[in-house]
């Protein structure tokens, strides 16, 4: 695939939280789908990665976050 590819989905987990909750949690919302559409973008050189740590404010996404694949 050229490009590449970067992973949008998840099935839950079995986790009984909101789709919004799970949304989040899982990074696959609006927001994180943002980002992780920007930083491909500056992989690319088609977006300033310096840009990347405003984007994640202006977005409301917690950096410090666990990895929800272990949280």
């Amino acid at each position: 695939m050229p490009g590449g590819l970067t992973a949008l989905g998840t099935d839950g987990l079995g986790r009984s939280e909101t789709r919004e909750h799970l949304r989040r949690h899982f990074e696959v919302d609006a927001e994180c789908i943002t980002l992780a559409a920007l930083r491909q973008l500056a992989k690319r050189k088609q977006f300033d990665e310096k840009q990347l740590s405003q984007a994640i404010k202006d977005l409301g996404i917690d950096p410090h976050k666990i990895d929800p694949m272990i949280a």
